[in-house]
């Protein structure tokens, strides 16, 4: 089911309301829709994305709807004729996803004998015959000799001041000498290449290389401990380790000699290491030296593999057991990619496209799609916080970044920070912030347009490592609401159901996509029957893949994520997603961070506390818990003000910064800490022992 066609929205502010979704329970629309958006694009800015005109040919080559997304009489209309493309992209995959091959030229080597073979979930076959290399089109701008002295990747970090350019010439060069290293060293398709490397250009270039003899690339950031890292890559036993020495952060060197020798003492499988000096270090022994393997002026050779061989396996966050090796492959990512890029984000060889990421995160991954379709790709290796909280608006500005990726926390510690990077930085290339990572409040949404830019396009998306693209995220032809995504993205059959997999509209349900995507995941590594990925995402709807977000699908089209549907907060029949309470709580300028728990107790009772981190100077008396519980029952739901609000030192994270929730119930409920999370996959495990004495006290 394709999400509906828009319709008149009642007047009035946001409230908090329960809509009836069964006879037995309600849910709750935190978010419902704001009648006025905040940013309309220019009809001329419109017309000119390549997603209009792939519109159009679509149309004339492969059955897409005829009527034009771009210029639309209103945006009604505009929306309405992106429902309608929708519909075609999902309907008919194969169609739409024949049509992206064809618009993209994606080069294969040996041509599919179908395109969707077995659409069965899980499990689905796309482009069985078929054989490419994601590598080469990724270099592909570099066989114009125009684009020769082009910038293909500039980077920064917190030392230099004027970013580094790596040319598209120069990139082709070194990917093409590394590549011709690592096949003489007998590292081939199905190998396992893996690196301990920040943001910078060194790992782009051992990615491409990787992917170019067919092998297939993992990461972890360099701020991963060794347990941590080992935990991911012990799993795929690696033949190559790409390592640093130490990487510069928070304006301090980081020595990293100690991790990568226990690293390799742990890894019996490596039989090369590779040495990147970041600090200047000499290469232990045993180790190759960067600068020796991209020293030679080599073509690169592409390895023609087939369309589901792996490109690359991602980890999810790990925090209850084991990270999940997420095995994704080179032809579905390339494809997905080329889309998310080319067409959602409206990328091209025009565009420098930063995103602020580390190489532990599918973001990291994601950034490299802006070479896929020509993009020079920006890289920075720091604290987005350093000097001062405007250092990633800096960046921005000073490589004349276009497209700006970011995290709702960041923006949300932007304006805290009460920055100004629209008056004080000169932004003026920047015509498009992406924000994803956590669900962006209102009032990020608002600052946004009051504090960077009035004439910008904010492309709040949302997604998942587990598919490494976005469910629901930016087009360049709608409008942008307050607090809300603006659409589905094409291919991807996105619904709201609830608990009897009945589709919702206007209400939170289970965020599910009922057709498969290209980039799900082939499987997980050491998972040959298939059980764990099963369990993970198809348990709950047989058949339909469940992500584990609340959603809400809109009359208009337009998604609100609501948070992780595991951490739910169920009162009274009534749920709620944590973020809709985050973004109330943290509203107040003396909460730092928050975190929200709703926890089933023995005698049928509920009780929900509220944990604060309090602000510098900042005290938890009497009139802050007041205004908290009174923001949170104005504002949100007279149900879901806590029971109790307490103060806390700090909370835990993931390593990718994303608070943990479902482990602090766990251990509330009653469960050892060391059985409700794996400790090497936490950034503070301290902070998870405040919990684990609430427990005991509370029984006492």
């Amino acid at each position: 089911m394709a999400w509906s066609a828009p319709t008149a929205q009642p007047d009035g502010p946001a409230t908090s309301s329960p809509v009836p979704t069964t006879g037995r329970e309600t849910t709750t629309v935190s978010t419902p829709p704001q009648d006025q958006p905040l940013w309309r694009p220019n009809p001329a800015r419109a017309a000119a994305t390549s997603l209009v005109a792939f519109q159009a040919w679509a149309a004339e080559h492969h059955g897409a709807p005829a009527a034009p997304l771009a210029p639309a009489a209103d945006d009604q209309q505009a929306a309405q004729r992106y429902a309608d493309l929708h519909a075609w992209s999902t309907d008919d995959l194969d169609r739409f996803w024949t049509a992206v091959t064809q618009w993209f030229d994606v080069r294969f080597t040996e041509a599919p004998d179908a395109v969707l073979a077995d659409p069965a979930m899980p499990g689905a076959r796309w482009f069985p015959g078929a054989r490419l290399n994601y590598a080469e089109h990724a270099l592909r701008a570099a066989e114009d000799p125009a684009n020769a002295d082009r910038p293909a990747v500039l980077h920064l970090d917190e030392t230099t001041e004027q970013p580094v350019v790596l040319t598209w010439a120069e990139l082709r060069r070194q990917v093409g000498s590394l590549a011709a290293a690592l096949r003489a060293r007998g590292i081939g398709p199905g190998d396992r290449v893996s690196a301990y490397l920040p943001n910078v250009p060194q790992a782009a270039v051992a990615l491409l290389a990787t992917a170019a003899v067919g092998a297939i690339w993992t990461s972890c950031a360099p701020d991963f401990g060794a347990r941590s890292v080992l935990d991911r890559l012990q799993q795929i036993e690696p033949a190559v380790l790409f390592a640093i020495d130490g990487y510069h952060y928070g304006g301090k060197d980081h020595d990293r000699t100690e991790v990568v020798a226990e690293l390799r003492r742990e890894l019996p499988s490596l039989r090369t290491v590779v040495h990147v000096p970041l600090l200047g270090g000499p290469a232990p022994e045993g180790a190759l030296d960067w600068d020796d393997l991209v020293s030679d002026d080599v073509e690169p050779v592409f390895e023609p593999v087939p369309f589901d061989h792996p490109l690359w396996v991602l980890y999810s966050s790990g925090t209850t057991g084991l990270p999940k090796a997420i095995v994704q492959s080179q032809g579905g990512i390339l494809l997905e990619h080329l889309k998310q890029a080319g067409l959602h984000l409206d990328l091209g060889p025009q565009d420098r496209f930063l995103w602020y990421t580390s190489t532990g995160w599918m973001m990291w991954n994601f950034l490299l799609a802006g070479l896929l379709v020509g993009a020079t790709i920006v890289t920075y290796d720091g604290s987005p916080g350093h000097p001062d909280t405007g250092a990633l608006w800096s960046v921005a500005a000073r490589t004349g970044a276009t497209v700006l990726g970011t995290s709702a926390a960041y923006v949300i510690a932007s304006r805290k920070a009460e920055l100004h990077p629209g008056r004080d930085l000169d932004l003026s290339a920047v015509r498009c912030i992406g924000t994803t990572g956590s669900p962006l409040p209102p009032d990020g949404f608002r600052w946004i347009y009051d504090e960077v830019k009035e004439d910008v396009w904010l492309a709040s998306v949302s997604g998942g490592t587990d598919v490494c693209s976005c469910f629901v995220g930016g087009v360049p032809t709608l409008p942008v609401h307050l607090g809300e995504i603006q659409a589905p993205c094409l291919g991807a059959a996105v619904e709201s159901w609830d608990v009897q997999g009945k589709p919702l509209t206007d209400a939170v349900g289970e965020l599910v996509v009922t057709k498969p995507i290209p980039s799900m995941p082939t499987g997980f590594w050491n998972d040959p029957e298939g059980t764990r990925y099963h369990d993970s995402y198809f348990d709950m709807y047989p058949g339909i893949w469940r992500h584990g977000d609340w959603i809400t699908v809109t009359s208009r089209g337009t998604v609100v994520i609501h948070g992780r549907s595991d951490s739910t907060l169920n009162r009274q029949g009534v749920r709620m997603g944590s973020s809709d309470i985050y973004e109330v709580v943290e509203r107040l300028p003396e909460i730092a961070e928050s975190l929200v728990i709703g926890l089933e107790e023995p005698d049928g009772g509920y009780w929900m506390p509220l944990f604060v981190v309090l602000a510098p100077g900042a005290e938890l008396n009497d009139d802050l818990i007041g205004r908290i519980r009174t923001s949170l029952r104005t504002e949100l739901s007279p149900r879901h003000v806590p029971d109790e609000v307490i103060a806390v030192r700090g909370l835990p994270h993931t390593l990718t910064g994303k608070r943990i929730e479902v482990p602090v119930k766990r251990i509330l409920s009653g469960t050892p800490l060391e059985q409700a999370v794996n400790p090497g996959s936490v950034d503070n495990i301290e902070y998870l022992r405040f919990f684990e004495q609430l427990r005991v006290d509370r029984r006492a």
